[in-house]
Order: structure tokens, then sequence, then C-alpha cells
């Protein structure tokens, strides 16, 4: 259940950094009321996932997880590009993220 409460942390990171965009500097109320909601979720859920999670895996993969949404969605959405290295580097992110989900010992 960690690691599910952690994935929505991560996706909600995704949500406040498309919203940050979308508010257009703050100026969009909308994007604005978003930006301010997804961050705060975002906060909530990693540190419910870093209370039994170990703190660095979770920062880690939180922020992983939140970098490569943010890319993915900057391609699909606002026109970004999708170069292969880009791509590729994106690959090893997550397959870094799902490394440290694999390895990641028990906090004690």
């Amino acid at each position: 259940m960690n690691w599910i409460i952690l994935i929505i942390a991560g996706l909600f990171e995704v949500g406040f950094t498309t919203s940050l965009k979308l508010s257009n500097n703050f100026s969009n109320l909308k994007w604005s009321i978003a930006f301010f909601a997804c961050i705060t979720l975002s906060f909530f859920f990693l540190n419910k996932a870093t209370q039994t999670l170990p703190m660095g895996t979770a920062y880690a993969v939180w922020t992983g997880i939140g970098a490569v949404g943010t890319v993915i969605v900057g391609i699909l959405y606002f026109d970004e590009p999708a170069n292969f290295w880009r791509i590729f580097f994106i690959a090893t992110l997550i397959a870094s993220i799902l490394g440290l989900k694999f390895f990641a010992g028990s906090a004690h």
C-alpha cells in the first residue's frame, strides 16, 4: 500500500507541474487553484509514504515519477521534442525508479 501512496504522490507532482505551466504565472485562477491543490496532495501523500518507506528511496521515486510524468505530458500536450536521446534517458530514469523500488530495504 505504501508504494501505491507514493505513486499517487508522484502523479500529483505531475499535476502540480502541469498546472504551474497552465496557470500562466498564476494569472489563470482555475489552474492556480489546481496547482495549490496538487502540490498540497502531493506532499501529503509523500509524507504518508515516508512513514513506511526509506526517506531517500521515497523521495527519489517521487521526483522520478514527477520528472518522467512531466516530460511525457510535455511531449503529448505541449509539443516538446521526443528525440531518441530524450526517450533513452527517460527510459533509464524509469529503470532507476524500478530499481529503487525492487531493491529498497524496509525502514526500521
